[in-house]
């Protein structure tokens, strides 16, 4: 579970940097808070890929 966040937080650290800057007091919280929405869009996507699966163009 650790190695997941970890994770999360090193695909983070450089979004957060593009618009923070490291040595900032809040670059913590920003980039905690741009792992969540990472997180989240994963979860989206891993929730409906059987829809998108699905869903092929009629050629």
């Amino acid at each position: 579970m650790s190695l997941l966040v970890r994770l999360l937080l090193v695909l983070a650290a450089p979004i957060t940097a593009m618009f923070v800057a490291r040595d900032s007091l809040n670059f913590g919280i920003i980039q905690t808070l741009v792992a969540t929405v990472i997180a989240a869009i994963v979860v989206i996507i891993l929730a409906f890929w059987p829809y998108i699966r699905k869903a092929k163009p009629d050629l």
